[in-house]
């Protein structure tokens, strides 16, 4: 009788009961208990250990309340629920048969009467239920902290009640009487214990059961010989010490038999890991054998956690294979899981390690289960993600926390940290990192995950080095400057007969007008000039690497800026080179359905295609060593990224060129002013941190319901918000195991009044642990962005005291794009309303409940709206090639002592207040006498002290762009630069969305160069970036309004 009901996608029970809809309509001890019988009918369809009949007569219990409560809610006449009562199970059935309710049960509804006539009107339900108290929860706290251990027991094949488990008696305790009870001890198939349980009141520290837990573990040694593992838990945290070798350290669960045994064998099989040596066979090279020594010493330590810095091309998967090997024959692990960010990559490292180690059985997760007898899993993140929730046996949940000994993280770095933390923290294994990332370039965050100091990887051995070693080949790199790539396509540089054709192309049919030049961020995002790509090929043959005693190009990866530019080479190549029959050069990315088949005949030494174009798929992590040239076709502004990029060519070739005739070193040729851009931006750009849209809306609802805080008027409206931000907690599913991990904030603010009186401290808690889990409340992406718009506009009139005019005229312009398409039936049905708030009139009174209307009227509409896109153009306008410079040695020098540049930046963190200083974060004008003063100070009038920091920057960047880059774009100053843009445009969600990831680049980078625009993060908007998202018109505008904020930054 809900209609607010809806079923979700999966129809199971768990994903039922978690229905949004149904939760918000049952009070949380009634879910508490529900949540349980589900667990326990779990448990008993699928595990080996069947529930008690104690556990089910608890089950039985909470059925009781549930439909107690839901006779008194939704029955018709008035009724009484008799209390739960154990004599009724004393009762033969047939004492129920003739009973008038059983009777009742029995009459049949009239299957072709309409539902609606056979239930009462909806809303009196609704009126009786809202009267309707909660009955009393049926057990003590302590029971019901009882029944969910046990439950926490139960799935992972533990028998709580079995004979001496429970309540263990124990002699020996330094007590008066001597005896102790400990809560569990779990015992193995030998009769002897393997762990000893101890449980502590939920309101108390998990560590208070230390002490006793250690003592029962005492006690329990003393009378077996064998001493037990030992958990301690208040049923949200525990804590696991294996004091025979480890420290005490915090766990998610309980360990199955199986993995105590292993934890309890491996005490007696441990090798010294110093004595014995790795496989010389598979890593042989003297870094490969250092790396694993320092890995092994750290282990030795009793550390539990390391991190390779390992030079693309320099063997990080072999060395990950010997020391796997050794481990395992040193009776340290059993079974690994080996992780890596795509499925090429997976592929490629269990390949290796089946070369190198072929008597160890390998599980491909994204394509196999896996079996009780692998060794090796490998798999991607999301796959192990699924799989922990997802995965079942008789014995309960199939990864465990003990499943793994350890896990290898191939290419650990920040994205990592910031999307799978959970996995790593989950698991309780060793954990062992590899990254090609140059130390110092690693993200602060990767070395707090691996326990390191900042910059103080366990071991690194980098491109420097090893091409020294000459285990590696150095890239020479050649800077080509085509005009169009560097300056765009300039119509009065054009030809007359080029400029009829441009002036046919590019005039606006409506206004007659027409861009006096094309900016070259435009080419190959959707302008493709034929001739420059056909330059660039040519350039390619010419001074190329040649293999086949000349007569052929070597292998050639180009990375392209989008499948469209990938697919325009592939077309120009074919028209140019006919004879080669479409087979020499091939794309190579997520858009081609056999893409792997064609990476192992590019791996082949004289297999075509020998030249592959790419769009992100070759950038990493592909080992091909026949490689010679790499032509970057499209700017890249990560400084990880484009030292991994580089890493395709480094690899050894013998006699690549002939017998005795070896690769001596690589081509790079750049296009795309990337070793300039580097010169200049050393750090390159400061990755974003995107915080999901689900997260946004939370933070912002809550932040919103806190401004009303001491509103009387708005007193429903804050009960509302905090009602949405409650539910969306009390919704997360508590079997996930990202949930599971912070089931002691969930439950704690899963209670409704718990959000009544929020502290600034309860506010830090619900950001950083409960903000993460949020989940979408619908799929409607479209109307969850005009929510996001909704509440800013909310919160500007609550903290400022009006509405923001940017705000107002982005709906203003929604609903003008809605009118215009009423043959819709769902927006003629709100036609009045779009009337109403296109007026500016609307919009002078509107308050926050006109405002709720609007979004909760509207947001279902949005999706209807069409996205304006940039016209896809292909022109053959005469490029030229400019004179090329000298190539240049390339090598990262790995370098992390403090340079000049890094003391200028300290400075000018320290002293951000300085009045120029803030000038240039405020987006404020500077005169020349500001910057010479700050010069001054910051040069002590050194001249060679300002030489040195110019030799660092490159002279082209000013002063004033340089500290803008350390302290960022005040975010406000930066939203006031696009006010007049988003106040006068009629812009659609993605345009708005496009603009506000623009202002949160600003705020942390303080410049943008316009070729970031067709680059991530704005390619994962639209792929061709901005030019995807807005017309010529006003990509212009968006980029006089970057000029105005980067001149800015220069003395006025």
């Amino acid at each position: 009788n809900e209609s607010a009901f809806t079923r979700p996608f999966q129809d199971n029970l768990a994903a039922l009961m978690h229905e949004q809809a149904f939760m918000n309509h049952l009070p949380q001890q009634l879910f508490t208990g529900l949540n349980y019988v589900r667990k326990l009918g779990n448990v008993a369809a699928h595990n080996k250990v069947k529930p008690t009949a104690m556990e089910v007569l608890a089950a039985l219990r909470y059925m009781h309340s549930f439909l107690g409560w839901l006779a008194l809610s939704y029955s018709e006449d008035k009724i009484s629920v008799p209390p739960f009562t154990e004599d009724i199970f004393q009762q033969k059935p047939e004492a129920f048969s003739g009973n008038g309710i059983y009777a009742e049960g029995k009459k049949e509804y009239k299957t072709d009467e309409p539902l609606a006539s056979q239930t009462t009107d909806e809303a009196s339900y609704k009126t009786k239920r809202s009267t309707v108290v909660p009955p009393k929860v049926p057990f003590t706290e302590a029971q019901t902290r009882k029944l969910f251990i046990d439950i926490m027991l139960r799935e992972v094949g533990w028998d709580p009640s079995a004979p001496n488990v429970a309540e263990y008696e124990l002699c020996g305790m330094p007590s008066k009487s001597g005896i102790g009870y400990a809560d569990y001890v779990l015992w193995g198939d030998d009769g002897l214990p393997l762990a000893v349980v101890e449980a502590k009141h939920t309101s108390h520290d998990a560590a208070k059961g230390k002490r006793q837990a250690e003592l029962y573990a005492n006690c329990l040694e003393e009378k077996t010989g064998r001493r037990p593992l030992i958990f301690y838990t208040n049923g949200f945290e525990t804590h696991f010490w294996d004091d025979t070798f480890y420290p005490p350290r915090t766990v998610y669960g309980i360990y199955t038999k199986d993995s105590m045994q292993r934890l309890v064998l491996r005490r007696n099989q441990r090798s010294v890991l110093s004595k014995m040596q790795p496989n010389k066979v598979i890593a042989g090279r003297y870094y490969q054998q250092e790396a694993i020594s320092r890995v092994a010493e750290i282990l030795e330590k009793k550390a539990r956690k390391s991190l390779i810095v390992m030079a693309t091309g320099a063997g990080k998967t072999r060395t990950a294979a010997a020391l796997v090997d050794m481990l395992i024959k040193g009776g340290w692990v059993t079974r690994v899981l080996f992780l890596a960010d795509r499925n090429a990559l997976v592929r490629q490292a269990k390949n290796a390690f089946i070369e190198h180690l072929p008597h160890l059985t390998t599980t491909d997760l994204t394509k196999e289960k896996e079996d009780s007898s692998s060794r090796v899993v490998f798999s991607t993140y999301p796959t192990i993600m699924n799989r922990i929730d997802g995965e079942r046996n008789e014995e309960g949940r199939y990864y465990s926390i003990g499943h793994f000994d350890l896990i290898i993280i191939d290419e650990a770095h920040r994205s990592v940290y910031q999307s799978y933390k959970a996995i790593f923290e989950y698991f309780d294994a060793i954990l062992i990192g590899l990254t090609a990332t140059p130390k110092s370039e690693i993200d602060r965050n990767t070395f707090e995950l691996f326990g390191l100091e900042d910059y103080n990887p366990t071991y690194a051995y980098e491109l420097d080095r090893a091409v020294k070693d000459e285990y590696l080949r150095p890239p020479k790199a050649v800077s080509v400057p085509l005009k169009f790539q560097r300056e765009g396509i300039k119509y009065k540089e054009l030809t007359e007969a080029e400029k009829e054709e441009y002036e046919s192309t590019f005039r606006d049919e409506v206004t007659g007008e027409m861009p006096e030049e094309i900016d070259s961020a435009a080419l190959n995002a959707w302008l493709f000039n034929k001739d420059t790509v056909d330059k660039v090929l040519a350039f390619l043959f010419e001074r190329g690497l040649k293999v086949a005693g000349g007569d052929r190009l070597g292998k050639t990866i180009i990375f392209a800026k989008n499948h469209r530019h990938a697919i325009f080479i592939q077309e120009r190549f074919d028209k140019m080179f006919p004879a080669w029959h479409g087979k020499f050069l091939r794309v190579i990315d997520n858009y081609e359905d056999y893409a792997q088949d064609l990476i192992n005949k590019f791996s082949e030494k004289d297999r075509e295609p020998h030249i592959a174009v790419s769009v992100d798929m070759l950038d990493t992590g592909i080992d091909i060593q026949e490689i010679v040239n790499l032509v970057f076709f499209k700017p890249v502004r990560s400084y990880a990224k484009f030292w991994q990029m580089i890493g395709r060519g480094t690899r050894l070739s013998p006699n690549l060129f002939g017998p005795g005739e070896d690769k001596q070193f690589f081509y790079i040729f750049d296009f795309c002013q990337n070793f300039e851009f580097f010169d200049v931006n050393p750090d390159g750009v400061k990755g974003s941190n995107q915080e999901s849209l689900s997260s946004r809306l939370f933070k912002l609802c809550l932040r919103l319901a806190q401004s009303l805080a001491a509103d009387v008027e708005h007193h429903s409206f804050r009960e509302q918000l905090l009602d949405t931000c409650h539910a969306a907690i009390y919704s997360l599913n508590k079997d996930s195991f990202i949930v599971r991990m912070k089931l002691r904030y969930v439950t704690e603010f899963t209670e409704r009044s718990r959000w009544d009186e929020l502290s600034k401290s309860d506010i830090l808690d619900i950001h950083k642990e409960l903000v993460p889990l949020v989940m979408p409340e619908d799929e409607d992406e479209f109307g969850r962005r005009f929510d996001l718009l909704v509440l800013n506009m909310q919160l500007s009139l609550v903290e400022e005291g009006s509405i923001k005019k940017s705000y107002s005229e982005q709906i203003i312009s929604i609903a003008q794009s809605l009118l215009k398409k009423l043959n819709i039936p769902m927006i003629m049905g709100k036609k009045e309303l779009l009337q109403q708030i296109k007026q500016q009139e609307f919009w002078a009174e509107a308050g926050l409940h006109d405002l709720e209307k609007v979004r909760t009227e509207i947001r279902d509409l949005i999706r209807f709206l069409d996205a304006e896109k940039q016209k896809i153009v292909y022109t053959n306008f005469s490029d030229e090639l400019k004179e090329v410079g000298e190539e240049r040695e390339v090598v990262y020098t790995g370098n992390t002592k403090e340079s000049y540049r890094a003391k200028i930046e300290k400075y000018i963190n320290q002293n951000k207040q300085h009045i120029t200083i803030q000038k240039l974060k405020s987006n404020m004008p500077i005169t020349a006498a500001e910057l010479e003063e700050l010069e001054r100070i910051l040069f002590e009038g050194d001249s060679t002290n300002k030489k040195l920091l110019e030799q660092e920057l490159g002279t082209e960047k000013p002063l004033g762009t340089f500290i803008r880059s350390i302290i960022g774009l005040d975010i406000n100053a930066a939203k006031e630069a696009f006010s007049e843009f988003l106040g006068n445009g009629s812009l659609q969600p993605a345009q708005i969305h496009f603009i506000n990831t623009l202002i949160d680049f600003l705020s942390r980078n303080g410049t943008i160069d316009k070729s970031m625009l067709i680059d991530s993060p704005f390619t994962d908007i639209n792929d061709m970036g901005i030019y995807g998202v807005f017309t010529g018109e006003e990509v212009n505008k968006i980029f006089t309004i970057l000029e105005r904020i980067d001149n800015n930054a220069r003395v006025a």
